[in-house]
């Protein structure tokens, strides 16, 4: 039995509603804890009353310490103050859990994960980090860090120095901005194999985490999950899917797919009286920014300009 959180406001309820559905097919024993950063998240959720799920809701368990931080956030920033912390509140609602596994709410899985927790159990240690493994033209590391804060595990007992130590340097600094070498909650990562080396393992099989920054490195078929990154629902006709060039054959086997997933999560959403919210925002710059990108990058046949995609 594998314990998952994730952490999500009303604006991703449909990607939280995808994803779990993506674990009803490929897992077979789990729990999905799902931090509601709102109270309209989690009253909807608990309305659903879906199987595998555990809700936890936030405005019970902020401090005043975090309500102060909330102040001088923004919600995506405050978000990511809070993903080292959702590691202790499920710790803190079972105690028989042994570890926890940290998942984006727009992650969605085409395998079984064993054979990274498989991976993890060999090496003995007690945090598990990914990497992003960009492909050559999209590498950001410098800015946005070696790891990605997208698939992380850690252990109870273990893996709580990590932890303790990352909601302490969160607490402190968490903003979605460059500064001294951090950026977000993300760029802290870059110092764990030689903080905690004897603590931290770093996921080898880089193809199986796939993303849109390294679509053009990996073929989709040997990826256990997908991370949707900069995906937006627009419209009931529309996704945004963000700004990178992806093979056409991943458009048709996964984004597809996916939004089948999302087209499923609204209708189900809807039966619950629930009114969905699209996530729209600047959206007339955004295009004439992706236009012009297309105008200047060189995009090959086996390739899709990332843009729009009519899903419905």
């Amino acid at each position: 039995m594998e314990h998952y959180v994730t952490i999500f406001n009303n604006l991703f309820l449909p990607h939280g509603l995808a994803l779990y559905a993506s674990m009803e097919r490929k897992i077979e024993k789990y729990v999905l804890w799902i931090l509601c950063v709102d109270d309209e998240t989690y009253d909807v959720l608990e309305k659903l009353a879906l199987p595998n799920i555990r809700l936890l809701k936030l405005s019970n368990l902020e401090t005043r310490e975090l309500l102060d931080i909330k102040s001088k956030r923004t919600i995506g920033e405050y978000c990511w103050t809070l993903t080292p912390i959702s590691f202790r509140y499920v710790f803190d609602s079972d105690q028989s859990v042994d570890r926890v596994t940290y998942i984006d709410a727009d992650l969605w899985f085409l395998k079984k994960p064993k054979l990274i927790f498989d991976e993890f159990q060999a090496s003995g240690k007690n945090v598990l980090i990914t990497d992003h493994a960009y492909a050559p033209e999209y590498d950001q590391s410098e800015k946005f860090g070696k790891f990605c804060v997208q698939f992380i595990t850690i252990t109870r007992e273990g893996g709580e120095p990590v932890r303790q130590w990352w909601e302490n340097r969160c607490k402190e600094w968490c903003f979605a901005r460059l500064e001294d070498g951090k950026f977000g909650d993300q760029k802290y990562l870059d110092d764990w194999p030689e903080l905690f080396s004897s603590l931290v393992h770093v996921l080898g099989n880089k193809e199986s985490t796939l993303a849109p920054w390294n679509a053009i490195r990996f073929p989709y078929g040997n990826a256990i999950f997908y991370h949707f990154h900069g995906l937006k629902i627009i419209s009931r006709k529309k996704l945004k899917i963000g700004a990178y060039s992806l093979p056409a054959t991943l458009i048709e086997n996964v984004y597809k797919p996916y939004g089948q997933d999302l087209k499923h999560a609204i209708n189900l959403l809807e039966t619950a009286e629930y009114s969905w919210k699209t996530q729209v925002n600047n959206e007339n710059m955004l295009r004439r920014f992706y236009m012009t990108l297309r105008r200047l990058r060189h995009i090959s046949h086996l390739l899709v300009p990332s843009n729009y995609m009519k899903w419905q």
